[in-house]
């Protein structure tokens, strides 16, 4: 039998052949584009802001430079993806809850670009509160997606960790931001 012929005859835990690799080259391309849409709208969202109200807002004093932030979140975004990926290919009985609350986590990501930048001139105050609560709610979605990544995939959930360090960091942020403006 060819080695590659092998490994599609191989069985996962739930006992199902695990994907070609077609399929999982097409799926992490999936997930890879999936986190990438998300940081392309969050940049939608914030990009007129930054360079508006933003700019002269009072940030904390541990702010790093506004070119910081696009380099970090392309890696976390792809981070994301891959783990997201690994955990899908797994197909246990335990991975459809854990991408459950990977979908979740995603929108809470999605929510707090618009409700941070974007409302701040219709809002005032109120959208970096609402923004501080999203982001609140956005790092115990990530946790709990750590905790149900960790056992299917190790990997997956220590490529989630710096995600969830980074989103404390912005957490800290948000609220300097909301207190002090």
């Amino acid at each position: 039998m060819r080695p590659d012929r092998e490994k599609t005859t191989a069985r996962t835990e739930s006992g199902e052949q695990p994907y070609r690799a077609g399929v999982q080259v097409a799926a992490l391309a999936g997930f890879l584009v999936a986190s990438l849409l998300v940081a392309g709208l969050g940049g939608l969202a914030s990009a007129a802001n930054v360079t508006g109200w933003y700019a002269t807002a009072d940030k904390a004093p541990w702010s790093p430079p506004n070119g910081v932030f696009g380099p970090v979140w392309t890696i976390l975004y792809t981070a994301m993806a891959v783990a997201a990926w690994l955990v899908w290919r797994r197909r246990t009985n335990r991975t459809r809850p854990a991408m459950a609350v990977y979908a979740i986590q995603l929108v809470l990501n999605l929510a707090w670009t618009p409700a941070f930048f974007a409302l701040y001139p219709a809002l005032g105050i109120a959208a970096l509160w609402l923004g501080l609560a999203i982001i609140l709610a956005l790092i115990a979605a990530v946790a709990v997606t750590v905790l149900y990544f960790g056992p299917i995939s190790r990997t997956a959930g220590l490529l989630l960790l710096p995600y969830v360090s980074w989103l404390v960091f912005a957490a800290s942020l948000n609220w300097w931001a909301a207190a002090h403006n």
